[in-house]
């Protein structure tokens, strides 16, 4: 059975109303919580973008049950790789071994705050040699690591929790998949690709989870929750290559700027039509996700939307 998952969208709540949604959320019944790390909101039409770790810092002792995943942390600017490893094992002593440590090669949107933005070949050098310091520090080891971007004099995490706390990596092509199945214990993706799984799978990954995530808009008007989509999450159809590049909320309405509603309606599922959402969380389980995460747009729909999901979505989810 796929587990289900809920995404608190820092850039679209503010810090009290997510912890708040990740508390109704497990109450609903979802089996795990994601939590966006921004700096920006991708549009200034959501409006939010508070400090991802304090929430989950929050999350971690206001929940009980759910497992929680950053989706996901870019390791290589903003933070360094140690102060990420000790971050991510404080939240898995806060949640009693519920976390794993989402990471991603991340975006100039959210990266550029503490300097310029790398060449791609260089973000991607970064990145390995990020896992390369996260990785043993989770492990409990004491590092040394001197690299072509980061050096490790001596550092070790000394609170964890009793188990490693786990790694996720997202994954569009072969040579991330292969990061996944090398560094990792799961892989991230954001489109339903079977192809993404198999390479995963083909460079060691196989029987490790697999993490997706769709992006719905219920309300009982189809017409408002096709407004809601488009006004905050036109962005989501440029592709990584793009949004990875895009320095600020001012690019990202530049670049959306002819991205019309029926654009945003063909590939988000909107309204109240229980079957439609069902079916864009089943092109996930079709690919071969074990772990997929709704996002419902639109900060104020929020208590609205898991009262619903707890009454009508995940019974349906719990039948795929």
């Amino acid at each position: 059975m796929v587990n289900i998952g809920y995404t608190l969208m820092c850039e679209q709540a503010g810090p009290k109303e997510l912890v708040d949604h990740a508390v109704r959320a497990e109450a609903a019944g979802f089996d795990h919580l994601v939590m966006s790390d921004h700096y920006y909101p991708w549009l200034e039409s959501q409006g939010h973008s508070p400090y991802a770790w304090s929430v989950l810092g929050a999350v971690a002792h206001a929940t009980s049950r759910t497992e929680l995943l950053s989706f996901v942390t870019c390791p290589i600017r903003r933070y360094h790789p140690a102060v990420v490893a000790q971050k991510a094992a404080t939240i898995g002593v806060l949640s009693d071994g519920r976390f794993t440590l989402g990471l991603g090669a991340g975006e100039n949107l959210n990266e550029h705050v503490v300097g310029a933005w790398p060449h791609v070949q260089q973000r991607h050098e970064m990145f390995e040699e990020a896992l390369q310091i996260i990785r043993p520090l989770l492990n409990g080891e004491t590092l040394t690591f001197s690299g072509n971007h980061y050096d490790v004099p001596d550092a070790y995490v000394w609170d964890r929790p009793d188990t490693p706390v786990p790694m996720a990596v997202a994954a569009s092509g072969r040579q991330s998949a292969t990061l996944a199945a090398e560094y990792a214990d799961a892989m991230i993706a954001t489109d339903p690709e079977a192809r993404l799984v198999e390479m995963y799978e083909q460079a060691g990954g196989a029987g490790r989870p697999r993490y997706g995530q769709v992006a719905i808009c219920y309300g009982p008007d189809e017409a408002e929750c096709r407004k809601i989509a488009h006004d905050q999450f036109r962005w989501f159809g440029l592709g990584w290559k793009v949004n990875t590049d895009l320095p600020d909320t001012d690019a990202f309405a530049a670049a959306t700027q002819s991205v019309r509603e029926e654009d945003v309606a063909a590939g988000v599922s909107c309204g109240p039509d229980v079957d439609r959402h069902v079916e864009a969380f089943r092109k996930f389980v079709d690919a071969g996700f074990t772990h997929v995460a709704l996002i419902q747009i639109g900060g104020d729909s929020q208590p609205m939307f898991l009262d619903w999901a707890q009454e009508q979505l995940l019974p349906r989810l719990r039948e795929l």
